[in-house]
């Protein structure tokens, strides 16, 4: 706008009282503002028995069928070999009872121990472990010392909420 054009409209406004609508600027459209994202809620704050209490129930369903604590806890070193295998049987057909019931698991590596393996460059490391001379970029080839295991199935049960999951196996008391 030159200065003779402004001085006119300064001039009518004075005398005039109001500016025509043509002297007046169009206020500039903004975009309306973006709604701020809600915020999720924060996470609960878990104890460490909520964390953790379907292994520790599962590991009493392990205790309850067979007995799988009572044999760790155990100091072995002064039974025989006879006795140690004789209690063995009865943990192995209790835990795989109840590790048949909740999970299924199948061996990482469907080769038998002892056989040759080849382990490509940017392998998963939660399903290998390199052990021995291991250097150089890969693949390395090399002996099958154990399968590994990975569970393809897991369906452990709801822990009840009456239950304390720090009791893994209460106390026996056998009234007379």
């Amino acid at each position: 706008m030159s200065f003779f054009t402004r001085l006119k409209l300064a001039l009518s406004f004075l005398f005039g009282g109001d500016l025509p609508a043509s002297a007046t600027p169009a206020a500039p459209s903004l975009p309306a503002p973006e709604p701020k994202p809600a915020l999720p809620p924060p996470a609960p704050v878990l104890t460490a028995e909520q964390q953790h209490g379907a292994a520790l129930f599962f590991l009493g369903l392990l205790q309850r069928e067979g007995r799988l604590l009572d044999f760790l806890q155990e100091d072995i070193t002064s039974f025989s070999d006879a006795d140690i295998g004789a209690a063995s049987r009865v943990v192995h057909s209790g835990c795989k009872k109840v590790l048949a019931q909740y999970l299924a698991v199948t061996p990482v590596v469907k080769d038998v121990e002892g056989a040759s393996v080849s382990v490509p460059q940017g392998f998963d490391a939660s399903r290998f472990r390199l052990t021995g001379n291991v250097t150089g970029q890969g693949p390395w080839n090399g002996s099958l010392k154990h399968h590994g295991w990975v569970a393809t199935k897991i369906e452990l049960p709801a822990v009840p909420s009456t239950v304390d999951v720090k009791v893994i196996a209460p106390a026996e008391v056998e009234l007379p």
